[in-house]
């Protein structure tokens, strides 16, 4: 009986992953030893599919994680927000802006999903802040949720400045590994849960509009199914 398997490779290996160019593909070690004496002898991880494998027809790349290392980068775009707008939670320390560590960033990206979720979270736990944008902590619904939805718009912006800048690169080997597997007459697609013209700004800029028009399938955004 035929069965389906999938595998995940952690970041660590990411640049360790190749396309032979003969087919075909993968190879699935058939016991658990096998698989762990061949991923922890070699730094390089070939596969090859056995003939009685079904072959690989595709690759489907998330955006935030996979093509680039982004956390640091949203971080350092919230950072600048609380930076611009004086953002002062009233149960940390008064004397100090608010900045999110990159250890605390990591938890708290493991937590609460999306961003205005978690400066709300935030809020409520360390206490509603002070601003540019009010004179004095937020009180009611309508405008706590207008500091956020202005915090959260900045954030966005200076996250797509970040990423325009040229600074940012994707992660080591995934361009040759989208161009081999293209090579090889295997289709690509991207699909992402990040906003639509977030993800389209990062690939535009990170794998080149050539790559990008030649996805045979591209999904972002909330979408049902």
């Amino acid at each position: 009986m035929a069965t389906s398997t999938m595998l995940l490779f952690p970041p660590n290996i990411s640049n360790s992953l190749f396309f032979s160019s003969h087919t075909p593909l993968f190879k699935i070690p058939t016991s658990a030893a096998a698989a762990s004496s061949k991923t922890t002898s070699c730094r390089r991880l070939t596969f090859t599919v056995s003939a009685s494998s079904r072959a690989l027809q595709a690759l489907i790349f998330d955006c935030d994680g996979v093509i680039l290392e982004s956390e640091h980068l949203h971080r350092q775009a919230y950072n600048d927000a609380f930076a611009h707008f004086n953002v002062r939670c009233p149960l940390s320390s008064t004397d100090q802006l608010l900045n999110w560590t990159p250890e605390f960033y990591d938890v708290l990206q493991n937590r609460i999903g999306g961003g205005k979720p978690k400066m709300r979270w935030y809020f409520k736990e360390n206490g509603w802040p002070t601003s540019t944008v009010f004179d004095s902590s937020p009180e009611s619904d309508e405008d706590r949720a207008k500091l956020i939805d202005i915090l959260q718009d900045w954030k966005t912006e200076r996250y797509k400045e970040i990423i325009r800048s040229g600074t940012v690169e994707p992660r080591p080997g995934v361009l040759r590994l989208m161009d081999e597997a293209k090579a090889s007459g295997r289709k690509l697609a991207v699909c992402s849960a990040a906003t639509k013209s977030s993800v389209i700004l990062c690939l535009e800029n990170l794998i080149g509009m050539e790559r990008f028009q030649g996805l045979d399938c591209f999904l972002a955004g909330r979408l049902k199914k």
